[in-house]
């Protein structure tokens, strides 16, 4: 690393101090009763059911039960289920009555709701978004439906226009669909429906043979993604209705107080924890300290929504252990690397020598820790998170000798995992670096009994 000067402690240390202060409290005001926020906070956090409550909602089919087999009812539960987890919410249970043929559904509230009102909550979990391909103006001819033709969208711009689309990524037996009917309408047009709604009427100028659409027509980049996940959440085998008479609020099993007991401990043990490190590594303890305030900081940021495009995540008890755990990862980070300073002292370096060879020598035993987490943390969101995330579809040749299994709270386990040793990296091998190297340019803080040297060096 080139020369580090004095300026470089206060510098790290105020954006770290400015990062975790907007991650916790963020930038709001109030005009009258409306709350209107510019930078959302951990106050914006969803917490699970457990600490908040929620709504529990019972969907009816809206066929005769006769005509539904126990295939379409796992199919609808585990689209409802890919639902839940595109819109971050993990805290989730969803139980499929074959019997009944009813889907029992269990989530959170938003956590700026104020009214509690379940019915407004449920329409949260989005619309049936049964995209279809016709021929014509009309729903007369499909020719492409659903997820058996439409394997994946994704909003894209168009290079030439410029304009917001949604690109598809059509099926094996989708392309061949779309190639035998744009090679056949030519000049005419090919309607796209979701649900009973055209969205876009295009014209056929060549047959597309390549298995690629899209969708244009999309007013901004919002509207682009909104849609895009509308498909990518699939679509029901059949529509589903809310039964109003049974739907109801889920009362917090633990409830507020219990979160505050957690943060109340959790304090306490960081604090515990600062102490101990600042009486054994002295300087480098206390650098260590305003790296971990950096680190709960950039998690606290990846789950309240502070970062833009990433919504706020559901807070579940599974993903605060992955923060602690993370932490205690960034604990082990600064005490390996403090204790191989120390090392350097002994055999004979300077200040500058030791901090420099301290991290270096430390970095490989850092890294093979935290590279086994975050491969632990891929694996499960790949695993457990919705198909079509970034994840699942790096894994999917693997994935594809498995069934399908949604599970919120081990994906918001991982989540947090892999955020938290991102953050680690960050702080434990950037930021604190940068700030030590800064500090110990200080004449008064050049001894290195201060860096865990001995005292007569």
């Amino acid at each position: 690393m080139k020369r580090v000067g004095k300026p470089a402690f206060f510098i790290v240390a105020v954006l770290i101090a400015l990062l975790t202060y907007l991650a916790f409290f963020g930038i709001s005001n109030y005009y009258g009763d409306n709350r209107n926020v510019y930078i959302k906070g951990a106050e914006d956090i969803r917490w699970g059911i457990d600490i908040r409550g929620g709504v529990e909602a019972v969907f009816m089919p809206d066929i005769e039960v006769e005509n539904i087999t126990d295939e379409d009812m796992d199919a609808a539960k585990e689209i409802i289920e890919t639902r839940l987890v595109n819109e971050n919410i993990t805290d989730s249970e969803v139980y499929a009555d074959n019997n009944t043929k009813q889907i029992i559904v269990r989530f959170p509230w938003k956590s700026d709701e104020t009214d509690f009102d379940p019915a407004a909550a449920v329409e949260e979990l989005g619309e049936t978004a049964m995209l279809t391909f016709c021929e014509g103006s009309t729903q007369d001819t499909v020719i492409l439906q659903g997820a058996a033709d439409i394997d994946h969208a994704s909003p894209a711009v168009d290079s030439q226009t410029g304009e917001y689309v949604v690109s598809l990524q059509l099926t094996e037996a989708g392309a061949e669909k779309f190639s035998e009917a744009t090679s056949r309408l030519v000049g005419s047009t090919i309607s796209i429906w979701m649900d009973d709604q055209m969205i876009s009427n295009p014209t056929v100028n060549e047959a597309i043979t390549d298995g690629q659409a899209s969708i244009s027509g999309m007013a901004d980049a919002d509207e682009a993604e909104d849609l895009a996940n509308k498909i990518n959440a699939g679509s029901l085998p059949f529509a589903l209705t809310v039964d109003d008479s049974k739907m109801q609020v889920v009362s917090p099993t633990l409830g507020a107080e219990a979160l505050n007991v957690m943060l109340l401990a959790g304090v306490i043990a960081f604090a515990l924890i600062c102490i101990l490190m600042i009486v054994r590594y002295r300087i480098p303890g206390v650098i260590a300290c305003i790296g971990l305030v950096g680190q709960v900081g950039g998690i606290v940021a990846c789950v309240s929504g502070f970062i833009p495009k990433i919504p706020s995540f559901t807070m579940t008890i599974p993903g605060i252990a992955g923060i602690i755990l993370s932490i205690g990862m960034g604990v082990d980070c600064n005490v390996i690397t403090a204790e191989r300073i120390r090392e350097e002292f002994y055999k004979g370096k300077t200040i500058d020598g030791a901090i420099d060879a301290g991290y270096h020598n430390a970095f490989s035993a850092i890294l093979d820790g935290n590279l086994t987490n975050v491969l632990v943390a891929i694996v499960l969101m790949g695993a457990f998170g919705s198909p079509d995330n970034i994840f699942a579809r790096i894994l999917s040749p693997l994935m594809q000798f498995f069934s399908s299994s949604i599970t919120g709270s081990i994906y918001s386990f991982g989540y947090t995992l892999l955020v938290g040793v991102i953050f680690n990296f960050i702080m434990g091998i950037g930021a604190c670096k940068l700030m030590l190297k800064g500090i110990s340019k200080f004449k008064a803080l050049r001894k290195p009994s201060f860096y865990g040297g001995a005292k007569h060096a």
